[in-house]
Formats: structure tokens, C-alpha cells, sequence
């Protein structure tokens, strides 16, 4: 690190630094804050103050802070081969393995790989990917996209129009041509008098009423994530994702799965789709690849996809510099064997995960929360005024923040999607861990009772 002393590190960054998805001028106003170190599932600041990292970074430290051996990984590669590309007929070993590997737990339909830098890439490939597929086939007007409100799938131009926020789109001018949005899975917001499960079948029949009114000819792919996760860990009713997948089935039309968030052991499998009995045939990785101790990312790409990908299309004219960059893809092969050796999928699905789950649910026979839901170590909790009739409250973000912020104060850190806590910590946390969260939310919800009353 720099020999700076950490006490300017807050001038400078105010002066020189532009971060993502923040208000800059209340953010130099607030101070940033300096993150140092991290331990398992710490992190540290530079006054030495410890918080418990509820949410693994940004979803993605999944075998937690300060493990040597994907460093020491990385450090072999570099002293080695610190970088080559895979255009031109090259690859290194390090990407090569790294593709079999992933391969190696997609299930026997989900054969290649195509790497990226991150998520938001990793969204903006496999758009193309489809289009050029489609066309490829002889279908050159299966150009549509459909993807859901609220959803999230990167920032980029492309990865911003496939996400559903509104806040997004307004700036640029987005969504790009050929992207729609239905509705999202989110029962306790907008299921009205519906049971779950008729929510469930009524919004992924949305799908089907919007191919018919664009045209399936013209229909490429639908986009979703597993569980929603920015939009406010929104879990999809049980009924939900066989319809998806029937209709994408019988509609011909290219379903994707953005696993960057569930996939890596989130849900207590290995990817998202896998947890709900649904085969992709296409899904964007990154986050818990690497653990986010380097930036890589990527494209699973079904057998059906990559034949015509590789008999049929000719070239692929699209990827990047650091496409499969070999000290990423170290560190991804060394934080793989981690999750493999230490079982960290199966604890996620048959220890912590069910421990989690129970706890978190706790949380529901406090007044202000209208439900607790979560599947493997990712869970959202609904904040409400009235639990009784599922009111909000009337300023859903006011209310979040002020839930985080009196976490973060006690030593936690969670994130506030509008009335929503949402919680991802790393898959090595304990159950003390565990326990210690839920206790430190709880006393924010008490906060929340006794600050705001509606």
C-alpha cells in the first residue's frame, strides 16, 4: 500500500475519486469511509474499528477475507506469466482449467465457457451471443429481449437496459432498442389477494402474453435472475420458474440466467438454476468465481448454443483485453479448490444455510417486519408499517437507510434495497456469526419502532 498516511486518504479521495452509484457532493460532505483489512468475515477501517460483513463485500467474498492461498496463486501466476491474451489462436493454462473446472458442476448440458471481466461484461456477451445465434440459425429477427422490472444486470449500456430500475434508465436514455420488462415475482409487494403460488403462475404468464404481442419470431431470449438480488432479494414463489421454463421450452426462445450473484454456493448449490430445477441456456458468472479477489467473470454456454457457436457462426467478433486474464484465472482456480475441499456448497445447503434460515425467520415476530425469506445465506426481510394488511411504509428508502445505518453504527454491514434489509454473508460464517447479525438487526428494527411512527 501507499506509505500515504491514512488520516489524508479521505482529502484525497474527495478530490480525486468519482464512485459508483453515489452522490458525490453528500458523500464528500459525509466523509468516505477507509476500508483497511479484512478476516474472515470482518473487514476493518482505518481507525481499526470491526464490522461484520454481512453482505461478503457486494455479494461475492464467498470463502472470506484474508486467504492466503488465493494470493500466493496469484503471485505464482504473475511471477510466471503475469498476462497473455486468448485472441489469435492462444490461451494459458490457467483459463483452460479454469473453464473445465466450472464445467465440471454446470450439470451435462452446460459445456463452454466464455470469460469476461465481470458481470455487467458477462451480460453484455451473452446479448450478443444471442442475437448472433439466432441469426446464425437463419432467424435473423430474433433480436428481442425480454427481462423483468427491478431486476439488475450490470451497468453497462447493455447490462443497464436488461435490468429493470428506473433510476437507471433515466440516465442515458435507456433502455437500448429491443429490450421489454414484465413484472417481477415480488408477491409481498404486488401479489394483491393472490396466494403465492397463483402470483407465481400469473407473472411468469406474463412472459408468454409479451412473446405473442412482440412476436415469437422475433423474440431471442428472456433474462432473469434466480433471486433478484439489488432489487431487494426478491425470492420467486415455488410456481414460478417451471412456468418459466415451459414457456421458454415450448416458445423457442433462449432462456438466461443471471448466476453472478447466485451462483458459487449462495443458494447451497453450486448455481442458482440448479436449486430450482431449471437448465439455462445461457448464464452470466462473476462475483464468487474468484471470491472478488480478482475481477473475472463469464458466460456458461450451452451445448445447444455452442454447437452453432462453433459449426455454424464462423467468428465471434466480440471479448476483451483481459478475457481470461491468467492471474484472475489463478486466483479463480485456487478459490474454486477452496469451495470444493471445504465443502462449503454442501455446508451452505445442509448447515449454516438451515441455521440461517431459522434465525433470519425469527426476525418475523417483530412489529415492523412483514416477512424474513431466504434460501441458502441470502436473505430479505420487508420492513412495514402495518404487517397485519402488508402496508409500507410511505418513504420505503428513509426507512431502509435508517435500519442500515444503525446496523452499520453497531458493527454491521448490511444493504437497504428501499423497505428491504438484505443479507449475503461470506459462506464460511459461523453460527455465533450468524446470531450476532441477527441480534444487531434486530436492535435496528428497534430503532426503526421507536424512531418512526405511522
Amino acid at each position: 500500500m501507499t506509505d500515504m498516511p491514512l488520516s489524508n486518504l479521505g482529502a484525497i479521495d474527495a478530490a480525486h475519486h468519482l464512485h459508483p452509484f453515489s452522490d458525490m457532493k453528500k458523500l464528500n460532505a459525509a466523509g468516505t469511509r477507509i476500508i483497511q483489512r479484512g478476516e474472515g468475515v470482518h473487514i476493518f477501517d482505518n481507525h481499526g474499528r470491526k464490522y461484520l460483513d454481512g453482505f461478503a463485500g457486494l455479494w461475492c467474498v464467498n470463502v472470506g477475507y484474508g486467504r492466503k492461498e488465493i494470493a500466493e496463486a496469484a503471485y505464482r501466476q504473475m511471477q510466471e506469466l503475469p498476462y497473455y491474451n486468448t485472441f489469435f489462436g492462444t490461451t494459458t493454462a490457467p483459463a483452460t482449467l479454469l473453464a473445465e473446472k466450472i464445467a465440471s458442476h454446470t450439470g451435462d448440458k452446460l459445456n463452454r465457457v466464455f470469460f469476461t471481466n465481470s458481470g455487467s461484461e458477462a451480460n453484455d456477451t451473452w446479448f450478443r451471443m444471442a442475437r448472433v445465434y439466432w441469426k446464425a440459425l437463419g432467424k435473423p429477427t430474433k433480436t428481442q429481449v425480454i427481462a423483468r422490472k427491478n431486476a439488475y444486470h450490470g451497468s453497462t449500456v447493455a447490462g443497464a437496459s436488461l435490468g429493470g430500475m428506473k433510476l437507471m434508465h433515466e440516465q442515458g436514455n435507456l433502455p437500448i432498442e429491443g429490450i421489454s420488462h414484465i413484472n417481477q415475482p415480488y408477491w409481498y409487494a404486488e401479489g394483491g389477494n393472490l396466494s403465492p403460488d397463483d402470483f407465481g403462475l400469473k407473472v411468469a404468464r406474463e412472459l408468454e402474453e409479451k412473446i405473442d404481442e412482440l412476436g415469437e419470431d422475433n423474440v431471442a431470449a428472456f433474462v432473469a435472475e434466480p433471486i433478484q438480488g439489488a432489487g431487494g432479494v426478491i425470492i420467486p414463489p415455488d410456481t414460478y420458474w417451471p412456468e418459466i421454463a415451459r414457456i421458454c421450452r415450448e416458445r423457442n426462445i433462449l432462456l438466461v440466467c443471471d448466476e453472478v450473484i447466485c451462483g458459487f454456493g449462495r443458494l447451497g448449490s453450486w448455481f442458482g438454476h440448479q436449486h430450482y430445477g431449471v437448465e439455462p441456456d445461457l448464464a452470466p458468472i462473476a462475483k464468487g468465481l474468484s471470491s472478488g479477489y480478482l475481477p473475472i467473470g463469464g458466460v456458461l454456454v450451452s451445448d445447444r448454443v455452442a454447437e452453432v457457436m462453433v459449426e455454424e457462426l464462423g467468428g465471434f467478433y466480440h471479448g476483451f483485453t483481459y478475457s481470461g486474464h491468467p492471474v484472475c484465472a489463478a486466483a479463480a482456480l485456487e478459490n474454486l479448490r477452496i469451495i470444493e475441499e471445504e465443502g462449503l456448497v454442501e455446508r451452505v445447503r445442509d448447515d449454516i444455510g438451515p441455521y440461517f434460515a431459522q434465525a433470519w425467520k425469527s426476525l418475523e415476530d417483530h412489529e415492523v417486519v412483514g416477512e424474513a425469506e431466504s434460501v441458502g445465506l441470502i436473505g430479505g426481510l420487508q420492513l412495514a408499517a402495518d404487517k397485519s394488511t402488508r402496508r409500507r411504509y410511505s418513504s420505503p428508502d428513509d426507512v431502509g437507510t435508517l435500519v442500515r445505518n444503525h446496523c452499520l453504527d453497531n458493527g454491521l454491514v448490511m444493504r437497504a434495497t428501499d423497505d428491504r434489509m438484505l443479507a449475503s454473508p461470506a459462506l464460511i460464517i459461523a453460527r455465533s456469526e450468524v446470531d450476532e447479525m441477527v441480534d444487531t438487526l434486530r436492535k435496528g428494527l428497534d430503532h426503526l419502532r421507536d424512531t418512526v411512527r405511522e
